[in-house]
């Protein structure tokens, strides 16, 4: 049995950063990832599609410098995303910024807030009377859609600090998708000396100081001093005997406790690519040629284009609640179900929006094993618990990922990688 510096459980970005730091300052890593591919919750296709898709993450939120910066490294160029937005409501397309009644007011109060509270319960406080029935749905309802969060949880202070410093307009696109970056990440770890081994499925971390034996559930065992857990937040929060889960001896208690004070959201992304831009046709009484996003009320409620580049690709999103509801249905159904929400929205027949299909993927993140959801949100308790998961156990188990950064980019691409940057850092450094 060969013994490393690290192993790290998981090739998504946050693991693939970590192994990258732990590589350039000369120490010898194994990553061990479950799936037969790199990337995790990055996952760009070429496959049916006449243009590189993107099933998981999409979007450089921001201006954010983690991820600019190593796209500059790897000479990877990215593209500002210029968009309208639009909305369907009563029949009719409308292109706006405001999408909920009452936004000021509501944003107003909320900043008053002085206690933390679940949203749907400051809601209930502050707003519970039927004149505000409509701007408490569409609140809840951009929570699960952006946040991918169920407000019956969510943290109130930390959707009022995004809010607040969320720039909509600062967006962009990596050219060839993320799977250029994370391939760099990859290759760069390999010429470092770093073995990455897929399709091995770790079930097992036994540890003591300094000491870390892990096991492989067809019974592969490595070794090494230190370990970074680098899995999404869904995965650990599942129980032991559940696909992919894992077990530590001895517990870590404390640690798992925090693992489950953390909020872990669920959607389905669904590419659809048909054999016109249909919806410049279509869409009566508006133009949407620099159509960007476009809300509406139906089953699947958001679409998104490729804007500014025309492209025949539509993406349908649905996110929080309403996709964990729908994680055990099949791909077809959840298609048919963007399908008759487009025909609702464009009042055309599905049978000619079907015949006009000519590529398709459901991608069901919250029903994939080693996945089992969408990106982190903080719930009420999250701040403690992420003061904990950022502390290793004993100096020897690290944890990295989305979930652990605390700042207005949670749930990205950037959170993940300064995660995984951090927690190499702190394992160079032998502990806290």
């Amino acid at each position: 049995m060969k013994k490393t510096d690290v192993i790290i459980v998981g090739a998504g970005a946050s693991g693939l950063m970590a192994a990258y730091t732990l590589a350039n300052a000369g120490k010898m890593v194994v990553v061990l990832e479950a799936r037969g591919r790199i990337g995790g919750r990055i996952h760009s296709v070429n496959e049916n599609f006449s243009a590189p898709t993107e099933l998981g993450a999409e979007f450089v939120h921001g201006d954010l410098p983690v991820t600019l910066n190593l796209l500059k490294e790897a000479g990877i160029g990215s593209q500002h995303v210029g968009f309208e937005m639009w909305q369907y409501q009563n029949d009719a397309f409308a292109q706006t910024e405001e999408f909920i009644d009452g936004w000021d007011e509501f944003l107003q109060k909320l900043n008053q807030l002085e206690n933390d509270m679940p949203l749907h319960d400051f809601l209930e406080q502050n707003f519970d009377g039927a004149q505000y029935a409509k701007m408490r749905n569409q609140v809840e309802n951009y929570v699960a859609g952006y946040d991918t969060a169920d407000s019956r949880d969510a943290s109130a202070f930390a959707l009022r600090n995004e809010w607040n410093h969320e720039n909509e307009y600062a967006q962009h696109r990596v050219d060839g998708g993320y799977g250029t970056m994370v391939n760099y990440l990859a290759n760069a770890c390999r010429n470092a000396g770093t073995e990455i081994h897929l399709t091995n499925v770790v079930h097992k971390v036994s540890w003591k100081s300094n000491a870390v034996h892990v096991t492989t559930t067809d019974g592969k065992q490595y070794e090494a001093d230190k370990i970074i857990i680098a899995l999404p937040l869904g995965v650990l929060q599942a129980p032991e005997s559940a696909k992919g889960a894992l077990a530590f001896n001895p517990p870590i208690k404390e640690h798992m406790k925090a693992i489950h004070d953390m909020g872990f959201g669920s959607v389905i992304k669904i590419l659809l690519e048909f054999d016109e831009v249909f919806w410049e046709k279509e869409a009566v009484g508006a133009d949407l040629s620099n159509m960007g996003f476009l809300f509406s009320d139906e089953t699947v409620p958001t679409y998104w284009t490729q804007s500014p580049v025309r492209s025949r690709l539509l993406t349908g999103w649905l996110g929080g609640p309403p996709a964990y509801a729908q994680k055990g249905t099949s791909d077809e159904a959840v298609l048919q179900m963007a399908m008759t929400s487009l025909s609702n929205i464009f009042q055309t027949g599905q049978e000619i929006l079907q015949d006009r299909l000519v590529a398709w993927h459901v991608a069901n993140w919250t029903a994939e094993s080693y996945t089992r959801g969408s990106y982190a949100y903080d719930k009420v308790e999250s701040p403690q618990a992420r003061k904990v998961l950022l502390q290793p156990v004993d100096g020897t188990l690290y944890f990295t990922g989305e979930y652990l950064y605390d700042g207005p980019a949670m749930g990205t691409v950037e959170a993940a990688l300064t995660s995984g940057k951090n927690a190499a850092e702190m394992a160079l450094k032998g502990g806290s």
